[in-house]
C-alpha cells in the first residue's frame, strides 16, 4: 500500500472513529438557557483542524474586507469550488437536518446509474412508488398510471423538489433502501462523513443530518456531471399533466424553487448564479447550496438554518457570503480546503499536500478544466437553455437575462466517473 493511500486510509478512519463517537444527536444539542442550540464542543477536522471550531473561522489578509454583518446561519461555509480552498465557515461541521439539500446526494449517486438511461426512458408510476412519502411533502405532481421520461422526473426533483420524482427514480433505480444505502457509501466516498441517510428526499427523519461542509462537497461532486449542471441551472420548464381522453397530453409550467436563480418572490436575481439546491422542513428550517461565477471565480456557498425572522433570510445571507467571497478571494489565508473523494487520483507526492489532498507540487492553484459543451430545451414547448458552454454566454430564461460562465468547477483531484 502507497504511504499515500496509507494516509488516506488513516484520515478517513479518524473522521469515521469521529463520527461513530459523536453520534448523530449531537446535530442539535440540548436546549441552554437562551433556548438556542449550540455547536457541539468536539467536531470532525476533515478539511483542516480549523474547520473543526466552532464558531466563525477566517484568516483575514492585507485589505480584504470583514464579513457581512447580521449572518444568523447556524452554519455556513463559502469555497472557491475549484481549488477547494475553503474561504470562511461558521461552525461547517455541526451536523443538522439538511432538508431538500439532500437532494444533492441523491443526484450525485444515481444520475448516471444505467437504470436510469437514457434520459428518454419512459416509466409508468405504480401507487406503490408514491407510497410512504412524509406528510406535508412537497410535490412535482406525479400521478399514479400515468408514464414520465427521467427527463421530466429529474425536473420535478430539482426544480420544485418533488418528493414525489425522488421516490419514481428511487424504485426505477431499485427500491428506497438500495437508493439510501448507495448514497450513504457514496457520502462516505466524498469523505462527507458528517452524513447519515434516512430518506433520500431530504425529508425529516430521525437521525438524518448532514452538514455545511458535507453540502458543500455533494454540490461540487454533483457539478462534474453535464445533466446535474442542466438541471440545477433550470429556472423553468414544462412538465406532463393528465392524460385528456382521446387528445393530447397537457403539461404545465414549473418554476425552480431556488429564488437567487428566478429572481421570484422579492428576493434578487444573484449576478452569476447557476444553482444549485435549496430545502426547508420544520426540524431543518430553510438550507440553500449555491454556485456562482464572477470574473473567472467560481465559488460555492452553503447556509443552513438561519435565525433571522427576515423573509428569505438563507438567500440574502447566502448573497452576502458570495459577495464577500468574490470581494475577499486571494486577500484571505484558506481556513481549510474541501477534500477531494477517495478514490481521487492524487499522484504519488507525499507530505503535507498530500495528506491534504492535494499533490505537494500542486499548492492549492489546480486549475479548472474545460466542460463538455451540452445544451438542453424544454421539450414541451418552453423557452430552451443553454447550458455547460465553455466560457460565458447569455442565457436567456423565463424572459431573465443570465450571465453565466460555463467552466465548470472540474478539477483534477475530484473524481469524475466515465461517460458512456
Amino acid at each position: 500500500m502507497s504511504a499515500l493511500k496509507k494516509a488516506a486510509l488513516s484520515v478517513t478512519s479518524a473522521a469515521l472513529l469521529s463520527v461513530l463517537l459523536a453520534g448523530p444527536a449531537s446535530a442539535v444539542s440540548q436546549d441552554t438557557t437562551d433556548d438556542a442550540p449550540k455547536p457541539p464542543v468536539g467536531m470532525s477536522q476533515v478539511g483542516g483542524e480549523q474547520l473543526g471550531r466552532s464558531g466563525t473561522q477566517v484568516n483575514l489578509g492585507a485589505g480584504a474586507p470583514v464579513l457581512p454583518k447580521g449572518l444568523t446561519g447556524r452554519s455556513w461555509m463559502v469555497s472557491d469550488a475549484e481549488t477547494g480552498d475553503v474561504l470562511a465557515a461558521h461552525n461547517p461541521h455541526w451536523r443538522l437536518p439538511p432538508a431538500s439539500t439532500l437532494k444533492m446526494l441523491f443526484a450525485d449517486t444515481l444520475i448516471e446509474a444505467p437504470a436510469l438511461q437514457p434520459k428518454t426512458l419512459s416509466y409508468t408510476v405504480k401507487d406503490a412508488d408514491l407510497a410512504d412519502m412524509g406528510e406535508g411533502s412537497s410535490l412535482v405532481g406525479v400521478k399514479e398510471d400515468l408514464s414520465y421520461t427521467v427527463h421530466d422526473l429529474w425536473l420535478g426533483v430539482f426544480l420544485r423538489s418533488g418528493n414525489d420524482a425522488v421516490h419514481v427514480l428511487a424504485s426505477m433505480y431499485g427500491g428506497v433502501p438500495k437508493t439510501v444505502a448507495d448514497m450513504q457509501a457514496h457520502a462516505v466516498e466524498l469523505q462527507a462523513l458528517d452524513t447519515t441517510v434516512v430518506s433520500p428526499d431530504g425529508y425529516d427523519a430521525p437521525r438524518q443530518v448532514s452538514s455545511a461542509y458535507d453540502l458543500t462537497l455533494f454540490a461540487r461532486s454533483g457539478l462534474q456531471k453535464a445533466d446535474f449542471r442542466e438541471y440545477c441551472a433550470t429556472a423553468t420548464a414544462q412538465f406532463p399533466g393528465e392524460q385528456k381522453k382521446g387528445g393530447k397530453r397537457e403539461s404545465f409550467g414549473i418554476q425552480n424553487t431556488n429564488r437567487l436563480l428566478t429572481g421570484a418572490d422579492g428576493v434578487g436575481q444573484y449576478s452569476g448564479i447557476a444553482g444549485v439546491k435549496n430545502g426547508y422542513t420544520t426540524h431543518a428550517g430553510n438550507t440553500f447550496t449555491g454556485v456562482a461565477q464572477r470574473n473567472g471565480k467560481v465559488l460555492l456557498v452553503t447556509v443552513m438554518n438561519p435565525s433571522s425572522d427576515e423573509t428569505h433570510a438563507v438567500y440574502k445571507e447566502a448573497a452576502k457570503l458570495l459577495d464577500w467571497g468574490f470581494a475577499a478571494s486571494g486577500k484571505v489565508a484558506p481556513v481549510g480546503e474541501l477534500v477531494p473523494p477517495t478514490s481521487a487520483d492524487t499522484g504519488t507526492a507525499t507530505g503535507k499536500g498530500a495528506q491534504a489532498g492535494r499533490p505537494a507540487s500542486d499548492n492549492g492553484t489546480q486549475g479548472a478544466k474545460a466542460a463538455e459543451a451540452a445544451a438542453a430545451s424544454d421539450e414541451s414547448g418552453g423557452v430552451g437553455i443553454a447550458l455547460a458552454i465553455v466560457g460565458g454566454v447569455l442565457v436567456l430564461v423565463s424572459g431573465a437575462v443570465f450571465l453565466v460562465n460555463r467552466r465548470w468547477p472540474l478539477p483534477d483531484l475530484v473524481r469524475r466517473l466515465p461517460r458512456r
